[in-house]
């Protein structure tokens, strides 16, 4: 665990930042932008928690946001042989958000159309962060195309994008805030 004792370090101020393994980059290259991305997520993340969530929802997103730190922890690192293991995305993580979804979706109606991003406060900050979501799965896949990231960090956000829309809209649900549906003919 790494002990912070101060904020600053000045070595940033050329442009470039430190992955996990000591290399530096620079503060807009692919896999910074991939890790900076699910930061900004997780952060989202904690704006929907301090928003007041239904107690159905409130330990799910913690789950979420430490799982999120995972995530941005893989990422920093960059592949090589024989570098050292961390915290990372798993099956079990992605496994998890689907027995979620699956709990949530029982009480919710059928879809009859598009969900327009917007209900309590919980929930448009729950939809706001699924699109923060899908722009981290965008970035993640752009880095997969230069270096191998790990087996379950797309599927995890592809995942994780689907449960904040179905929790967005159980949200709503438990506070008696219908979804906006889209209207195509408007």
């Amino acid at each position: 665990m790494p002990r912070i004792t101060r904020v600053y370090t000045r070595t940033g101020d050329d442009g470039s930042t430190a992955l996990g393994d000591g290399a530096r980059v620079a503060k807009d290259a692919v896999r910074v932008r991939a890790f900076g991305t699910v930061d900004e997520l997780n952060s989202m993340v904690g704006v929907v928690r301090a928003a007041g969530l239904h107690e159905d929802l409130a330990q799910p997103m913690a789950t979420v946001q430490n799982e999120l730190f995972h995530l941005g922890a893989e990422l920093c690192r960059p592949p090589a042989a024989g570098a050292p293991k961390g915290p990372c995305i798993e099956e079990r993580h992605v496994q998890e958000l689907e027995k979620l979804m699956d709990r949530l979706m029982v009480d919710l109606p059928p879809l009859e159309n598009f969900v327009l991003p917007t209900g309590t406060p919980a929930a448009a900050h729950l939809h706001m962060a699924r699109a923060i979501c899908r722009r981290a799965e965008r970035r993640v896949l752009t880095l997969s195309r230069e270096e191998s990231v790990g087996p379950h960090a797309l599927i995890y956000l592809n995942r994780l994008s689907d449960a904040l829309f179905v929790m967005a809209r159980y949200e709503n649900l438990r506070h008696h805030v219908p979804d906006t549906l889209w209207d195509s003919r408007a």
